[in-house]
Formats: structure tokens, sequence, C-alpha cells
């Protein structure tokens, strides 16, 4: 974080280590293309967090995104793990705010996990480190 990434789709998927606030996150990129997502399950073992994230700018895949989100939660190895969703671009003209894209993702309709939203822009940092605060407040609820 707070430096400028150029990305391009994963492909596969990615890990690094990301340490904040004296917390170590080991945190994996999976590649989301409809080839690569029959392999995201091999990493559901020992996750605690689930972090999506969602272009806020891209109300076409928004109904793919939530259909995607429910097959993962319902894998019996993330019944425990907390939900993190980043709405993305919040910087862009014409962003759905983090509500809409609750309210398009049914996210309310999540029972079993807690959860949470976090309007960002990662292209600025804004948000980021809410949506990681959100996180270590959660694993001081364990």
């Amino acid at each position: 974080m707070n430096e400028v990434v150029h990305t391009s789709p994963t492909i596969g998927s990615n890990v690094e280590e990301v340490v904040w606030n004296n917390i170590h996150f080991i945190m994996w990129d999976l590649g989301g293309q409809q080839s690569l997502r029959a392999a995201w399950s091999t990493y559901y073992c020992n996750t605690e967090f689930v972090i999506v994230v969602i272009d806020s700018t891209d109300r076409s895949r928004l109904d793919l995104s939530r259909e995607e989100l429910y097959k993962v939660l319902n894998n019996e190895e993330l019944s425990s793990a907390a939900v993190l969703v980043y709405a993305n671009k919040q910087d862009m003209k014409g962003a759905l705010t983090a509500a809409e894209i609750s309210k398009h993702l049914n996210l309310t309709s999540i029972k079993k996990q807690q959860w949470h939203i976090q309007a960002c822009c990662a292209l600025t940092g804004e948000g980021l480190y809410q949506g990681l605060e959100w996180i270590c407040s959660q694993l001081k609820n364990k």
C-alpha cells in the first residue's frame, strides 16, 4: 500500500504478505476469469476473511459478482469467514455508492458470516485502511 501499482487481470493467483498495525495478513489474489473460478475452493482451508473488490463503475458485472459471492459463501470451509466488500473506484464519476452496491449484492441477506462494505479508491488508498480496521475489529472479537 502507499504506492500506485499498474495492474492487469490476475492469471491464476498471487500471494502477498501485508503488515499493518503489527498484524501480518497473508492475502491471496485469485483471478476472476470463469476458467479460474473452479480452482478457488483450493484456497478456502483456514481462510478467516474473504475480501471482494467491486468495480463501482461496472454495473454490468454486478449480477455476476453477486452470484459468485454467494457461491463462495455457501462453501462449508468459509462458514465462519467474515466478508469485507470494497466498493472500489469511488473517485470516478457515476460510481455506485457503497449503499447501492450493498443493496444490489443483497448483503443484508448474509446471516451466517459477519460482513462489512467499505467505499474505497485503490488508486489513492482512500478507504483501504478503514477496511483493514474492520478486519482487526473482527479479529479482536474472535
